[in-house]
């Protein structure tokens, strides 16, 4: 392009770098800000009264992190949670996903279908998927208890005990997640070109050293990637915990987003809730950096060729 017309360039990028700056650089900017503060309900100010909020430095940060050693801390068992959710959650998302790819990158009749059906989960709001398992969860009148008793089994008290309600959030959240991994994955394999399994049958390749050899190599970059925005997106999924559990019972779903909004909109300590912010947005950074980094060294070594 002639370097006298660039400026047609910007004149369209400008509606986006403005929006840009207006949703979300100027809140994040903001947040931080106020994450070095001690601003809470009392002293934020309002029409009828100044702010008295004052800076106070690395003090949020500080008390957080030095709470982890404490016998007991909310910060540590939240982060813990955060972690064991976010693992659990992308490990079954990545194995289903594949193997329901695996299934659909075959030629068997109605494969169409099979598709729409099985991206469902993904296309309906995930609040409302999160009212409908929360329905199907109810102790004496949901679906699943209603199914155990009809059976002559035990009911489970989805909602009601700390390990069947973390449980339950993973069940959705894994429900609703598994679709983007299965068509992400779907549309890796179909990249790949069948040459290669051709030759590989015509050596005499099992059907398991195909995919060994041939699909997990090749699709190794798709995976990654597909891998890392499901860790973040889990990470940060704010919806489907705090509308099926609240993050109860007594904190044991909570994660780092749905506490940094209960200390924000519950306790209204808003220095300490932009500190969470600040902490979440460093995993993520840190930890997409890492995975970049790994992904960038395993492709220059050649692992997927």
């Amino acid at each position: 392009m002639n370097r006298n017309h660039t400026w047609i360039a910007y004149m369209f990028l400008a509606p986006v770098i403005i929006v840009m700056a207006l949703l979300v650089f100027y809140p994040l900017i903001q947040g931080v800000m106020y994450s070095f503060t001690d601003m809470g309900q009392y002293n934020m100010g309002s029409k009828f009264a100044p702010p008295t909020w004052e800076f106070i430095g690395f003090k949020n940060y500080t008390d957080l992190f030095a709470s982890i050693a404490a016998p007991e801390s909310v910060f540590r068992d939240v982060l813990i949670q955060t972690m064991i959710w976010t693992f659990v959650n992308v490990f079954f998302h990545f194995v289903i996903g594949l193997g329901l790819a695996l299934l659909l990158n075959r030629e068997i009749k109605g494969r169409g279908i099979y598709r729409m059906l099985l991206m469902v989960p993904w296309a309906v709001p995930s609040f409302v998927s999160a009212f409908s398992w929360t329905w199907m969860y109810n102790e004496k009148y949901g679906l699943l208890n209603l199914l155990l008793t009809k059976l002559s089994l035990p009911t489970i008290p989805w909602l009601g005990d700390s390990f069947w309600a973390m449980t339950s959030v993973i069940i959705v959240n894994v429900w609703v997640g598994v679709p983007f991994m299965m068509v992400t994955l779907l549309g890796g394999m179909q990249s790949i070109p069948t040459s290669l399994y051709e030759a590989a049958k015509v050596d005499g390749a099992s059907a398991f050293q195909q995919f060994w050899n041939i699909t997990l190599p090749l699709l190794r970059p798709v995976a990654a990637t597909a891998t890392m925005l499901g860790v973040i997106w889990t990470f940060n999924m704010f919806n489907i915990i705090y509308l099926v559990t609240r993050g109860g019972p007594v904190r044991s779903t909570e994660i780092l987003v749905t506490y940094a909004y209960r200390e924000a909109f519950q306790n209204w300590n808003f220095g300490v809730a932009s500190t969470y912010g600040v902490v979440i947005l460093s995993f993520l950074v840190v930890f997409s950096i890492f995975h970049s980094k790994m992904t960038k060294a395993n492709s220059n070594e050649g692992v997927y060729y």
